[in-house]
């Protein structure tokens, strides 16, 4: 099924007979049983207002366009999605909605937040079929269930997204990374951690292997430059820094893709834990790894059947198998997973919205 309004799913919802996967790009596989749901149909600018930092767009929108959008007023969204198509072996073009419903954040979450901090209102159909709009194209302030912070990260489970809002940053006139050249992962997430507890804005630390610890610094070219310098003398402890300026958004982008494991065969997990964990963790699992948020996110690739909580416990936080046999998050608490179900019975009464993933 691919409805191309709002409407047209409302009716394909209400008239569903077995489960549904709801798929927006297929960048991130699916999983379960039921039909796909295609939502790439749901797609267009509904209302852009650049003076006013607001964007209302339709759920099946391609990323691509959005951000092309946006470049050309010089705005951005701040979160900074990332694909991670090449990563999960999935083909396709991410959209705006699954990147909502997979609250997909990049590199500057550290700074900016994550996808659900810039989300401003959404509409969606439940799984009675019925439009339910929460938010709006303003920031204010909200009464009852937030449904738009519950949206984010939703990934379909309480209803399909036809049409997200978001609140939008200015692009930075300038950028600079320092790096960190050949130092290991247990002295690159104390650099971070400096770094990041520095006044210099810092608004990305990760490490990758063959490289080092990377630390980014963007705002007006004056400021950066600064920022650099004051910077480059408190990293001179941990190492002698490098400046890249040139290159600065391809190492980022080559980050937030996880691109130094593209071509490592394996699962995938995805860890999401203190930062102060990094090192012993990383030192357990004895494999490839991606760092991100300061060392608060790892990204490891093991054989295939690898228990991976099992060999990186014990650690504080949650890892999710993003590529495997199996594709799960980690096991939610009790009282998390009392709480989930009672929302999902209130929006999906009849149980037929699966899990999706193809964000």
């Amino acid at each position: 099924m691919r409805p191309q309004d709002e409407r047209e799913l409302a009716a394909a919802i209400r008239d569903a007979a077995g489960p549904l996967r709801v798929q927006g790009g297929g960048t991130r596989g699916l999983v379960g049983a039921g039909e796909v749901l295609d939502t790439t149909g749901l797609c267009g600018v509904r209302l852009y207002e650049p003076a006013a930092l607001t964007l209302v767009v339709g759920a099946g929108t391609p990323l691509a366009e959005v951000e092309a959008l946006l470049a050309g007023e010089g705005q951005r969204l701040g979160f900074e999605p990332v694909r991670w198509g090449p990563l999960l072996g999935a083909s396709g073009e991410s959209t705006i909605g699954g990147v909502v419903a997979a609250n997909v954040s990049g590199p500057r979450r550290v700074r900016a937040g994550a996808a659900r901090d810039a989300l401003i209102g959404v509409r969606f159909v439940d799984g009675r079929g019925e439009v339910i709009k929460s938010g709006g194209r303003v920031m204010k302030n909200v009464t009852g269930y937030d449904l738009v912070k519950l949206m984010a990260g939703s990934r379909g489970r309480l209803g399909v997204l036809s049409e997200v809002a978001f609140k939008l940053m200015p692009a930075a006139a300038s950028e600079a990374t320092l790096l960190l050249e050949g130092i290991g992962v247990g002295d690159a997430v104390a650099a971070m951690a400096a770094a990041l507890g520095s006044p210099y804005e810092v608004s990305g630390a990760g490490w990758m292997p063959g490289l080092g610890a990377m630390l980014r610094l963007e705002g007006l070219a004056e400021s950066v430059g600064y920022r650099v310098g004051r910077l480059g003398e408190l990293m001179q402890r941990f190492a002698t820094p490098r400046i890249e300026r040139a290159g600065s958004a391809a190492l980022w982008r080559d980050l937030g893709e996880v691109a130094p494991l593209h071509h490592c065969a394996g699962d995938v997990w995805r860890f999401s834990v203190k930062p102060s964990e990094a090192p012993g963790i990383v030192a357990r699992l004895g494999v490839p790894v991606v760092l991100d948020w300061g060392g608060g996110l790892i990204w490891a690739v093991l054989p295939e059947g690898t228990n991976a909580r099992a060999m990186a416990a014990p650690y504080s936080g949650h890892a999710t198998l993003m590529r495997g046999c199996g594709v799960a998050s980690e096991p939610e608490a009790p009282g998390v997973a009392e709480l989930g179900e009672a929302l999902r019975a209130k929006f999906d009464p009849r149980g037929i919205f699966g899990e999706g993933l193809g964000a």
